[in-house]
């Protein structure tokens, strides 16, 4: 079977050569240049240029000469053998021939995603070296591998978020065809994939857009990176909505991903009457009817309204966002550190964590001490756990400290084990980031490589480095922070997955795969029924007492997270998952819990 996605952006197939367009509303002058021969493509409206060349074929290298000087990548290309700079290369979408016709996705409450980054997944770090590991994934427990952005960026290492050219695969774990391999090859395993997408920001080098298309961006909506994607401009907001819309679809379409994440939705800006997010998620769902889509947001002001679901309870635009709540009530739990947002659950993170389990969001429209006491998200009750992905850990929360320390190097390992099967075992969607279900030894560190630009390369060591020195551990000496820049800092962030079968890791990994099962077997029944609502209570303040309810029946979670024992009532209920303390009698000692069941 083979699959393309057509679209009014970048280079197509046609019946006699190629078809390329190109949308330069500012350009004076365009100059297509293929294979070093120059062809005229004539301005057709509206600021678009389009022209076909006939006896062109896929493989083919060209570029776009801009006002007779600069000759750019195309914004749209399929991929970049010569990094963000170089010539794009014409690629024929339905060249590879799939193997996985029958492959319509999974229900979303089957998921259980694992979180990735390809180039450090492995000690190769390529799309072939990762489909090696699917099968040990899937005999974990695992359903899903969310591979973090693959959009093509300046150099040979970055995270994945300063792509600039968002349809090009990165040319670092492969060509194309090596990631259609890759999904073919989970596919066949029943493993679902998903990609994380940023359409907030451009990455700082490479980025031509401004060259000839200055409308892409305006300075109504600063941003973090800069002036912001202008979807909501009068004269070219639907192109850029466009752009990004027709990305979606090109990932889910061509390539055959079974879900997105989209990155930090919130810096999207839009001030027109319908928000580009909510018809981001109307658009994919009208295209793709006949496949299990997820949709999932980033999204730090935790709004509801993006993931009502309808009478049936099917999500209308998208399913889920990261529960970021409900990690730093955790991480606050598990390691006491209260710097930074932590601080705003710091001072009653067993209040935090009781609400996040039964509601999703801990502030729901309330006052947010580190944002001012503004008030932060909106009232979230109402919906099913499924609408929350649920995690200890991720690359930010990871990547983002220091020295890039796991959980494993921060907490007790009986508080992490409690809180690992609460993560496990909830009804919300659990997501593991790699290695974290053997509890690896490797950082995850913060690495770009923007060389031969040695300034921008400076720019970014020097201001990670002034980033932490307000933190008392590096208010004298910020030298212990890796070089981002440096490509030790890259090598040292690889998971070695030999370390499975070594004491302190292995056993990890056992309870992991164990939890997985249970869930398998006792939760997704529950949660794949309707669901009834939820509540949780504070039986003492140390003690987290939550139900769930669904048409199929019940799931109880209750946990003493104090020093004293704190003896529970389950009485008619079915214990589906203890800690090792707990005693038969529902005596829980200090940071123990228990997980039950009960039929209607």
């Amino acid at each position: 079977m083979q699959r393309a996605h057509t679209m009014q952006f970048g280079a197509e197939p046609v019946e006699d050569g190629i078809r390329f367009a190109l949308w330069a509303p500012t350009a004076n002058d365009v100059t297509l240049v293929v294979d070093g021969s120059d062809h005229e493509i004539p301005a057709v409206g509206g600021g678009w240029r389009r022209t076909t060349v006939s006896g062109t074929r896929p493989g083919a290298r060209y570029g776009y000469r801009i006002d007779g000087d600069l000759v750019v990548p195309d914004p749209a290309s399929r991929f970049q053998p010569d990094d963000v700079s170089g010539l794009s290369e014409v690629v024929d979408g339905r060249s590879y021939p799939w193997a996985d016709t029958k492959w319509t996705g999974r229900p979303w409450e089957e998921a259980v995603l694992y979180e990735l980054h390809v180039g450090t997944a492995t000690p190769e770090g390529t799309y072939a070296a990762l489909a090696g590991k699917l099968e040990e994934l899937r005999d974990l427990g695992v359903t899903a591998i969310e591979l973090l952005p693959l959009g093509d960026f300046k150099g040979a290492r970055n995270w994945g978020y300063d792509g600039v050219l968002p349809y090009a695969p990165d040319a670092a774990y492969g060509r194309p065809d090596d990631l259609k391999r890759l999904i073919d090859h989970a596919h066949s395993l029943g493993l679902m994939v998903f990609l994380d997408v940023v359409y907030n920001h451009f990455g700082p080098a490479g980025n031509y857009l401004h060259s000839y298309a200055k409308t892409f961006f305006t300075e109504r909506h600063p941003t973090p990176w800069g002036a912001g994607i202008n979807v909501d401009g009068k004269e070219s907001g639907r192109v850029v909505r466009d752009y990004f819309f027709e990305n979606a679809l090109y990932w889910l379409e061509e390539y055959h991903f079974d879900g997105l994440r989209f990155d930090a939705v919130h810096a999207i800006l839009d001030d027109s009457e319908t928000h580009f997010i909510g018809e981001l998620g109307e658009t994919i769902r009208a295209r793709l009817p006949g496949r299990h889509i997820h949709l999932v947001l980033e999204n730090e002001a935790n709004q509801a309204r993006w993931l009502e679901r309808d009478a049936s309870g099917r999500s209308i635009q998208h399913d889920a966002q990261w529960a970021d709540d409900l990690h730093h009530c955790w991480h606050v739990l598990l390691t006491g550190e209260d710097a930074g947002y932590y601080a705003s659950f710091a001072d009653k993170p067993v209040v935090h964590l009781a609400r996040c389990l039964s509601e999703g969001f801990a502030y729901q429209g309330e006052p947010f001490p580190t944002l001012d006491n503004h008030p932060r998200g909106e009232p979230s009750a109402h919906l099913p756990p499924s609408a929350f992905v649920t995690f200890l850990q991720n690359h930010d929360q990871v990547g983002n400290r220091a020295l890039g320390e796991r959980l494993s190097a921060l907490s007790d390992p009986k508080k992490l084990a409690l809180a690992r099967a609460s993560l496990l075992l909830s009804p919300q969607i659990p997501m593991l980031w790699m290695g974290e279900e053997w509890s690896a030894s490797a950082p995850f560190l913060f690495f770009v490589d923007f060389a031969p630009d040695e300034e921008l390369n400076k720019a970014v060591r020097e201001g990670r480095r002034r980033e932490f020195k307000s933190f008392a551990a590096f208010a004298d000496d910020t030298s212990v922070i890796p070089d981002p820049t440096e490509k030790k800092t890259f090598l040292d962030s690889k998971i070695d997955w030999s370390e499975i079968d070594k004491p302190g890791h292995r056993e990890v990994w056992a309870d992991t795969r164990n939890l997985l099962q249970i869930r398998r077997q006792s939760v997704v029944p529950l949660t794949k029924s309707r669901y009834l609502g939820s509540e949780a209570s504070l039986p003492r303040a140390d003690v987290v007492d939550c139900t769930w309810r669904f048409e199929a029946g019940s799931l109880r979670f209750i946990a003493n997270l104090g020093l004293d024992d704190f003896e529970a009532n389950a009485e008619g209920a079915h214990t589906i998952w203890s800690s090792d303390a707990a005693e038969p009698d529902l005596l829980l000692p200090s940071w123990s819990g228990i997980f039950l069941t009960k039929a209607f």
